[in-house]
């Protein structure tokens, strides 16, 4: 029994001993309970923006806009006279819904004439969709409702047996952006995205710290000194080799008949600027932590969340601010956001501009960092083979 508690006591001390252990262990349930209850605090997603094209431009319709507005799950971001810039407008509001409301809309519904309201749904995510389209539907019906209550009271109804009589008011709703009709086109993609940005991480984790820690960065060093071409060497194979995952990416798209439809050369290039950006980061963790196993522990920390705090299947509107200023520090987060709007919505490049510059800034800020701790190892390295080639002379 007692050298059973002497090695209880051992392991503790070691485990105490690895501050990068302990910070993982004790430090990332606190770290992910805190980040996830940060991204679903609120529990529903509310203040989601709409876009209406009002071609009635009649006091009803200004009614049922500003029952819009005054819903708790959605608002009015842009109103518009016709539907020419309605597609483009919703998806620079990022906007679930378009709601048209057609001319002589009043005067029909006065008359008793038949009418009814278009819904554009962006079923993209399906999530904002289909609240935005409950509450569009709710503030539509209780409409309706009102006015024929009132058009059966002046009939001489009594209110209770008018309130019995009414029906829901009829809309249409054209669903867009998902075509497979099933939740696996929306979570296949950002799943499998999530994956290549992990792996890519986790193996370029491996590539200077494998060198640090089997003393081989020496030898690395007297074959080539210049930090842009070592760099360039540890990423080309990953950068490489990932084309064969997207390869197989898009041969899961047709096995499963979601097929994935890219327009241009711009999506290839957004695409590689995400790699890099994945790739210099491993390689900044990698220089920084020469020690592979603990570099590979600092970037599971900060992959495993990433899908959580991305936006894609949760709107980032809906998470407090700084776990935002979070998510824009991960390539993934932005890259999702290209990948929705270019492929599934078949949006153009402009409309994904801010994420571009977002991958661009940290590719470069994380490359920059590599270039210059990776120099400083450089000179460690060159500095110590001088006063060891001194001490010999001196011998």
């Amino acid at each position: 029994m007692k050298v059973f508690l002497h090695l209880l006591k051992r392991e503790f001390l070691l485990f105490f001993n690895n501050k990068v252990l302990m910070v993982l262990f004790l430090g990332a349930p606190i770290m992910y309970g805190i980040l996830v209850g940060g991204v679903y605090k609120k529990g529903k997603v509310t203040h989601l923006p709409i876009v209406v094209v009002d071609e009635d431009r009649s006091p009803l319709s200004r009614q049922l806009i500003d029952m819009f507005n005054e819903s708790e799950i959605i608002y009015v971001a842009n109103l518009l006279d016709d539907t020419f810039q309605a597609h483009e407008a919703a998806m620079q509001q990022e906007a679930t819904v378009v709601v048209q409301i057609p001319k002589n809309f009043a005067a029909d519904v006065n008359y008793n004439r038949s009418t009814e309201l278009t819904l554009f749904v962006n079923s993209s995510n399906t999530l904002t969709s289909n609240y935005a389209m409950l509450a569009v539907n709710t503030c539509a019906a209780t409409l309706k409702a009102g006015i024929l209550i009132k058009a059966q009271q002046k009939k001489g109804v009594p209110a209770y047996v008018a309130a019995q009589q009414f029906e829901p008011f009829k809309t249409t709703i054209i669903k867009q952006n998902i075509r497979s009709g099933n939740y696996l086109y929306f979570m296949l993609p950002g799943v499998l995205l999530t994956v290549l940005q992990q792996v890519m991480m986790l193996a370029l984790a491996l590539s200077f710290a494998s060198e640090f820690e089997n003393g081989t960065f020496k030898e690395l060093v007297q074959k080539s000194s210049n930090v842009f071409s070592l760099i360039l060497v540890k990423i080309m194979p990953y950068i490489l080799m990932s084309v064969f995952i997207f390869f197989l990416y898009y041969g899961y798209s047709i096995w499963y008949r979601m097929p994935l439809h890219v327009d241009g050369i711009g999506f290839f290039g957004i695409s590689l600027l995400f790699l890099l950006a994945v790739s210099f980061i491993g390689i900044l963790v990698s220089i920084a932590i020469p020690s592979q196993l603990k570099a590979t522990e600092i970037l599971m920390v900060i992959a495993t969340p990433s899908f959580i705090v991305s936006g894609f299947t949760w709107p980032l509107s809906q998470m407090p601010e700084w776990i935002v200023t979070v998510a824009k520090f991960i390539p993934l987060t932005h890259y999702l956001h290209v990948f929705r709007t270019m492929i599934i919505e078949r949006g153009s490049v402009d409309l994904v501009s801010s994420s571009i510059w977002g991958l661009a800034i940290i590719a470069l800020v994380s490359l920059i960092a590599s270039l210059i701790l990776l120099q400083l190892k450089i000179n460690k390295v060159k500095r110590e083979e001088l006063a060891l080639s001194q001490t010999k002379e001196a011998q």
